[in-house]
């Protein structure tokens, strides 16, 4: 991966993470409530969000596309910490251990980034931001199937990857928005 992605990436996730741990302040970790289920479906609102407003050239709501793929980013996040927590974990949890559960699965992020940009060379710099919306909501229908079927797939890979994968794939559209990427 190259030095300009690696630090294109970072400056993304801190903005996400800053959000997070500012709403972790306000809200404390209300988020523990949602099963797995729920937060793909959160995932789905956002997605489905960006891709009504791309389709239609309007939106009526305030909050920007860009804000939702942050959403996306942080409740990718906010699954994969879910997964690692055991099922008798507290809801409320301490924000340090928070930020310190935020930024490792950040962190493994990064490295499947790293090797993921090694085989592919960066091909998402080429991809339509619509593409990869449409990714984005291919992973959610996948990710839901997957939990309808209580996790018990025959060859695919799980809902943790698909998560990370999701998460990568917001990442890569903030960067394009930022530096004037294709699409919206």
């Amino acid at each position: 991966m190259s030095n300009q992605t690696q630090h294109e990436y970072d400056r993304v996730i801190g903005q996400c993470r800053t959000l997070f741990l500012a709403k972790t302040h306000d809200y404390g970790t209300a988020w523990r409530i949602m099963r797995l289920p729920s937060i793909t479906d959160q995932i789905y609102i956002k997605a489905q969000r960006i891709r009504s407003i791309q389709e239609k050239g309007l939106q009526l709501v305030a909050d920007g596309v860009d804000e939702e793929f942050v959403a996306i980013i942080n409740y990718c996040v906010i699954a994969l910490m879910q997964l690692r927590l055991p099922a008798d974990a507290p809801l409320d949890l301490d924000p340090a251990d928070v930020a310190r559960a935020y930024d490792e699965q950040i962190e493994e992020n990064r490295r499947l980034l790293f090797a993921k940009n090694h085989d592919y060379g960066e091909a998402w710099r080429q991809m339509r931001i619509e593409s990869i919306t449409d990714i984005i909501l291919m992973k959610l229908h996948r990710t839901k199937q997957i939990e309808d079927l209580a996790g018990a797939t025959r060859v695919s890979e799980g809902v943790e990857a698909n998560y990370r994968d999701m998460l990568n794939y917001a990442v890569f559209v903030l960067i394009k928005r930022e530096l004037g990427g294709l699409g919206s």
